[in-house]
């Protein structure tokens, strides 16, 4: 995939034993013997995952001109075959027999793979995964059908705002920058154009490939729970064979000052695909990576983003001008590499102010020191890559310290930031019919008109400083007290109840095993008033989003000092989210409950709420793979209001009085059920749910409320709901094949999830690789509302969805027949894999929490879930998973069907071109169109009218998954 270009931070994990770095030689090349660098990395804790992750330092910047997405497009080849494993889906199909997955990335300067499996089976993966720099087979007839695969990334990715503005920043560069080159890469650029330029694109992927897979380019990291000799004898063995070219690695660090360009200082309008209204100010600044150890634009961003009082936002936020601000940089390739690095300040405007413009260290340290661990593929993804970046005494932790703080480092880069100097991008749906000018690649409408007179005047002269503007104030939320409680009941393997009574539910687990002075809070405030109707859903959505508004400023603090909390609307109730040093959390969810219980919400902040909600139910109905999930949980799931009722509701003009009688009422009456773990006694812990009472003076509840919905019986046929994508400049479609098992114990789910695991690699190899039918193509274990079922989905550029449903039912013929042939040896394999999955030690508390949360939630309590469905798999048969795919399938099968039909061509996927009509590409979303099918599906039954439907049939009853 194209790298994302957000990234989540990555914290590198204390309980491992010294990493060891060592290099070895590769293959010999004329210039002599050059040297893989490889970290090996062994892990005291009892993981049964090991991983690897491979970085080279070349990326889309290498690519050629006359072939534009060519590095992508070979991060993608060189996973189908080698010549020693020349299976097309063999690496792929061995990692997923044996519990394992795998990526790679393409960033602007370096690509990185990666894989995990289980580690009986990581010496193998190591060789077969090795191949694919040492031989891969990269054979003519992969490449056309690989070609299909990178273009249905593009065409995903097309839709995407964040994308867009990348591809239309990049163009603004100077001409034959590599900023301005188009990464992604689609069948245009790498089939149809090289075809009419007679380019051999098989030789030059094979060129690529030897000037640019070399092993002096490469840093490998492994981790597993082998000693460091033997991890270094395999790697010795396997990668001393990867070819070695001795050129030069790529060197783009000479192309200084890509924007020191008229086009950039100027203001571009852009008509965005959401509804969303947002400033993005970037400023171009010289290369920052080589000052990792000061990280100088990390003090810039914290003040900048700072959220509290006195900061950007909160004056923003009290006038109503904005929603949220970030500042910063990503340190992806795109935000920085050797030519460049760009600092952005990005702002979600209110309608208003948009009308208006037509304004650490002992944290990190803390953190750093606690920390819990990461998955093993993403440990050594971000170290294979801080091998490139960092010297090797700071490549575990180079990306996240701040080892010194130097003004003079720090003064130069904030020098930069002037108003002459910046860009401004401005998206806004008002813009639309307004923008002439069209991005090549990715078709965002654009205007760019210089920087108004008036606003350079302002800048440029003497005006007061605001005075509600001030550095932040001492941190009541930093932990300074990291002591290890002493237990005060006898220590359990699960949760237990240590309050139930017609008010609340309390379950507690004092940690044992993690050993960090940390811990997880959840509450679930239960309500059947939520459900009641569309417009008490609405009312409930501005009611969290108002009471997040409220806090955001008196609890940015705790979010510094790495306490987290969010407010989560669920279906039945409030949900209430902490995490963290314990220290402080009582004190974090004390003020949550203080403001929960003195709710107020101004006019205006009721109204900027109800404006961005009509915005945040357009954008979710306009993608086509939340749009196909709505259709399908309205069909299947009794009272579900969708979305579209959602947004009904919301254009009636709600007002403030509304909100406030719907949280009068919330607040009346209710039932808390809350699960405390980590470093807390059960004394303390029942103080929480005892100042919900206490605060919040809530009577019980008459009955109690339910956390599921009742789910519809399907008839014994085939169903099948077609409707148009409401984003009709969007050319992507997705075909959902869901059929519904019915009321099951945890046997049948587990066997589910067996079935699921047997089908996801044949179902990648038949829909994707070889029939080429889009870029995610995945089949999915469905519990819906304790429910069971299983479905295939497939997102496409087809608008033909009945002939990809057929290609669906082609695959599933298919694999029935796989099935039937299996042998004993690959269906133990299988079921030895999901055992070692489901045996997996977690790697942070967090994990056990979230399987916890779910048993509270869904009020089945069955903590030791996992255990028992290894016990089941245990006893389960090839011949039981046989009968149990036949017995869905055929004049049994309850099947359905839901289409979402995008706005595509037929021939090369491209979506119309829209520029000459004068429709709004904004379409409307409170209605669905429902299209007939084709003779291809002539059997099926058609839905046409979702509540005659559902009211015309059987409903299970409430159902939870326990025997």
């Amino acid at each position: 995939s194209m790298r994302e270009r957000e990234r989540d931070r990555v914290f590198t994990s204390l309980c491992v034993r010294s990493p060891r770095l060592c290099a070895f030689p590769s293959k010999l090349s004329k210039t002599g013997t050059k040297y893989v660098k490889a970290v090996l990395v062994h892990r005291m804790f009892s993981l049964s995952q090991s991983a690897a992750a491979l970085c080279i330092c070349v990326g889309s910047f290498s690519d050629p001109e006359d072939l534009p997405g060519l590095a992508h497009f070979l991060e993608h080849m060189v996973f189908m075959g080698s010549e020693k494993y020349p299976a097309e889906n063999g690496f792929d199909a061995f990692l997923k027999k044996h519990g394992g997955s795998d990526n790679a990335s393409t960033d602007c300067e370096r690509t990185i793979f990666q894989f995990d499996v289980q580690r009986k089976y990581f010496r193998e993966a190591l060789d077969r995964w090795a191949q694919f720099f040492i031989c891969p087979l990269m054979i003519e007839d992969a490449i056309d059908r690989e070609v299909e695969a990178v273009d249905s990334e593009y065409q995903l990715a097309r839709p995407s705002d964040s994308h867009r503005k990348e591809m239309l920043f990049g163009s603004l560069a100077k001409p034959n920058h590599p900023m301005t080159k188009f990464c992604w890469g689609n069948a245009q650029t790498l089939k149809h154009e090289p075809k009419e330029n007679k380019i051999n694109t098989y030789e030059r992927l094979r060129e690529f490939w030897k000037r640019y897979y070399s092993a002096h380019y490469m840093t490998l990291t492994v981790q597993s729970r082998e000693t460091l000799d033997t991890l270094e004898e395999w790697v010795r063995e396997i990668f001393i064979k990867v070819p070695n070219n001795g050129q030069p690695r790529p060197d783009f660090s000479n192309l200084q000052d890509p924007f020191n360009t008229p086009d950039f200082n100027k203001l571009y309008r852009v008509v965005p695909v959401r509804k969303i209204h947002a400033l993005t100010i970037s400023w171009a600044l010289p290369p920052q990576g080589k000052h990792y150890r000061v990280k100088p634009l990390h003090y810039i961003s914290w003040l900048i983003g700072h959220e509290g009082a006195g900061s950007i936002l909160s004056v923003l936020r009290k006038k109503c001008w904005a929603l949220a601000l970030f500042g910063g940089n990503s340190e992806t390739g795109f935000d920085q590499n050797t030519t460049y690095s760009i600092f952005s300040i990005s702002i979600t405007l209110t309608d208003e102010v948009y009308n208006v413009i037509h304004k650490i260290q002992k944290i990190e340290a803390n953190e750093f020191h606690y920390q819990e661990q990461t998955d093993p593929i993403e440990f050594v993804e971000t170290i294979c890559e801080n091998m490139q970046l960092f010297p090797k005494q700071d490549i575990l932790c180079g990306h996240q310290l701040m080892f010194e703080y130097n003004p003079e480092v720090i003064s130069p880069a904030l020098a930069l930031l002037t108003p002459e100097r910046a860009n401004l991008l401005l998206l806004s749906p008002e813009h639309e019919g307004r923008c002439l000018l069209k991005e090549k690649w990715f078709g965002t409408q654009y205007s760019m008109e210089d920087i108004p007179q008036e606003w350079s005047d302002q800048w440029a002269g003497d005006f007061p400083l605001n005075p509600s503007l001030h550095l932040p104030a001492e941190n009541k939320f930093i932990a300074t007290d990291f002591t290890l409680k002493t237990p005060d009941c006898p220590q359990t393997e699960l949760p237990v109840k240590i309050i139930d009574n017609s008010r609340g539910r309390l379950w507690f687990k004092k940690d044992n095993k993690f050993k960090i002075p940390k811990a997880y809070i959840r509450f679930n405030l239960l309500t059947p008033l939520i459900q009641e109707s569309p417009e008490n859903l609405v009312l409930f959505d501005i009611f969290v989003n108002v009471l997040a508004h409220n806090l955001a400023e008196p609890l940015y603090d705790a979010d510094v000092a790495q306490l987290e909390y969010k407010l989560v609307p669920g279906d039945h109730g409030l949900v209430i989210r902490l995490k963290g040093f314990n220290h402080k959390l009582p004190l974090l969810l004390n003020l949550i409950v203080d403001y929960l219980a003195d709710f107020t919400a101004a006019p205006d902040v009721f109204s900027m709420f109800a404006e961005q909600l009509k915005k945040t139910y357009f954008n979710i109905l306009i993608k086509p793979e939340r749009l196909g999930k709505d259709v399908r949980l309205q069909i299947l799931e009794h009272c579900r209001w969708s979305v579209i009722q959602k947004y009904e509701a919301i254009m009636k003009n709600l007002t403030v009085d509304d909100l406030m009688q719907f949280v009068t009422k919330f607040k009346a009456k209710m039932f808390v059920e809350g699960l405390v773990q980590g470093n807390f006694t059960s004394a303390e812990s029942k103080e929480f749910l005892e100042y919900f009472v206490e605060r919040l003076q809530f009577k019980p509840l008459e009955a109690e409320p339910p956390v599921l919905f009742r789910v519809v019986e399907l008839p014994q046929k085939h169903h099948l709901c077609k409707v148009q994508s409401l984003n009709k400049s969007d050319a992507n479609s997705e075909v959902t094949v869901y059929y519904q098992s019915g009321l099951k114990n945890l046997r049948e789910h587990t066997l589910m999830e067996l079935l699921v695991m047997h089908m996801e690699e044949p179902c990648f190899d038949f829909l994707r690789t070889k029939e080429t039918l889009g870029y995610q193509v995945y089949p999915t274990c469905r519990n819906t509302s304790g429910v069971l079922g299983f479905s295939v989905t497939v997102e496409t550029q087809a608008t033909n969805t009945d002939f990809v449903e057929n290609k669906i039912e082609e695959f599933l013929v298919n694999f029935g027949e796989k099935l039937t042939n299996l042998t004993d040896e690959a269906y133990q394999a299988q079921v030895t894999a999901l055992i070692k999955l489901k045996e997996c030690e977690d790697t942070q508390l967090g994990e056990e929490v979230d399987r916890s949360w779910f048993e509270v939630v869904t009020e089945q309590y069955m903590f030791d879930r996992l255990s028992k469905e290894i016990e089941a798999l245990k006893q389960m048969t090839k011949a039981e998973l046989l009968s149990w795919f036949m017995g869905h399938r055929g004049a049994e099968g309850r099947k359905l069907s839901v289409h979402v039909v995008g706005f595509g061509k037929e021939e090369n996927n491209q979506p119309e071109d829209d520029q000459t009509s004068k429709s709004s590409s904004y379409g409307e979303v409170s209605k669905l169109t429902f299209l007939p099918p084709t003779s291809a599906l002539a059997g099926a039954t058609m839905i046409t009218d979702i509540r005659a439907f559902t009211s015309s049939i059987t409903l299970h009853p409430y159902h939870k998954i326990l025997s």
